[in-house]
């Protein structure tokens, strides 16, 4: 089981889809689901990667965390087969199929064989509409997150995170872990595992996408199989927008090491704002280009206040943030702080066309590198329609990078970089 976030299930690599990649079908199945596929005949296995909207943003009042503790016990054995059943049979079969939930999404990502596809859909069939949820398998993954909750509470940068969601989404789901806390967990049971599923694994809640050795017919028919006993519609209405709270400001929590965390934060730009490139490319140029960024410059390189400093344009569904961190020693936490704010503030005054076409070199030649096997394809497809992007999006995102200028990128510095607008959270005790 990963550990899980505070934070919007990450759409940052949809952004990273190649220019040349194969092309996109979009395949209706006999049902009339939708699904993206893209045909690669060359290795005889398939990824499918099916995805509910809503995921652990749906949780029922009161119940913070249940739906991740349903997603993690669906491998726990379906229909007549235990979890040690279940788990074997998908052995057997050479496939790999596993759950995750973020707040955006639940998703069943898939490796089927071409020999035995049918047999492997089949598992995944039984694990969302027959899941077993027997008490002593719910008690068994309870623990493990549990356990993950636990040490949440003992990690000064999963504080951090967690502190920072708070101040920033507030009440919305992604103001909180999709752990859920000690309190909401703990008395879960196989009951509270079945509400949870309702409330999310539906055919209207569904997203397909797939690469692989499968034609178009063969897809449609396969995901109907795979959907045909799962319910039709879902029990809890999706989320709404989430509205960033903070107006800026810095909040400090007392922890006992020589070290204070660092996180900041400000509101993001989403996909289909039309300064979101020219955002992209700002990022990188002050915080998302590792040591060729403005931030690890002035605060690494020259003033050696930190190991590492870092940003990132976070999209959700239902909201984006523009987020940073670093850690930094207690006596020059203060110092970093400040450094921070300078260089969001000189944004404004512009970039060097160095700088500007470093970042697009950058940005544009690892385009290709993201689209690097059928399981990485599959999940950025079904990103990609769960955002809302076209079906053609990966045709013009190099040439909306390379439309950048240095006055686009002082622009929107000037309109929405405002560095009294970040709210900053210190993990430690900083002088």
């Amino acid at each position: 089981m990963s550990m899980l976030r505070a934070i919007p299930f990450v759409l940052a690599s949809l952004v990273a889809v190649p220019a040349a990649a194969t092309e996109i079908q979009e395949v209706t199945s006999p049902s009339g689901i939708k699904a993206w596929l893209v045909e690669d005949h060359s290795i005889p296995f398939t990824a499918l990667n099916i995805a509910f909207r809503g995921g652990a943003s749906l949780d029922a009042p009161g119940k913070r965390g249940a739906i991740n503790l349903m997603t993690h016990t669906l491998e726990e054995g379906a229909g007549d087969m235990d979890a040690t059943a279940f788990a074997a049979a998908t052995e057997d079969l050479g496939a790999e199929i596993s759950f995750d939930v973020g707040d955006d999404a639940l998703s069943v990502s898939s490796k089927l064989l071409s020999d035995n596809r049918d047999e492997g859909a089949a598992l995944i069939a039984a694990a969302l509409s027959t899941p077993r949820f027997d008490e002593d398998a719910v008690a068994r993954v309870k623990g493990q997150v549990l356990a993950i909750i636990k040490s949440e509470d003992t990690d000064p940068n999963a504080i951090a995170s967690k502190a920072m969601a708070k101040a920033i989404w507030g009440s919305n789901p992604y103001g909180s872990s999709i752990n859920g806390t000690l309190e909401s967990v703990s008395p879960l049971g196989s009951q509270d595992m079945i509400e949870a599923k309702n409330r999310v694994i539906a055919r209207d809640r569904v997203i397909v996408g797939a690469a692989g050795d499968i034609t178009p017919q063969e897809l449609g028919q396969l995901v109907d199989r795979i959907l045909a006993d799962v319910p039709a519609t879902a029990t809890a209405p999706l989320p709404g927008p989430a509205e960033f709270q903070s107006q800026g400001g810095t909040e400090q929590i007392d922890w006992d090491s020589p070290q204070t965390v660092i996180s900041f934060a400000q509101p993001g730009l989403s996909m289909d704002d039309p300064d979101y490139f020219a955002a992209f490319v700002a990022d990188q140029i002050i915080g998302g280009g590792g040591f060729s960024s403005r931030l690890m410059e002035e605060i690494r390189e020259k003033r050696g206040l930190t190991y590492g400093v870092y940003t990132s344009l976070v999209n959700g569904v239902y909201g984006a943030s523009w987020q940073g961190g670093m850690s930094s020693s207690n006596n020059t936490a203060s110092e970093a702080v400040e450094l921070v704010k300078q260089e969001w503030a000189r944004m404004a005054d512009g970039v060097s066309e160095k700088e500007l076409n470093d970042a697009k070199t950058y940005l544009t030649g690892e385009y290709p590198l993201r689209w690097d096997g059928n399981s990485k394809i599959a999940g950025i497809l079904t990103g990609m329609q769960l955002i809302g992007l076209p079906i053609d999006y990966p045709d013009g995102r190099n040439a909306r990078i390379e439309a950048v200028t240095a006055d686009d990128i002082a622009r929107i510095a000037q309109e929405r970089m405002d560095p009294e607008k970040l709210q900053f959270v210190l993990v430690g005790r900083p002088e």
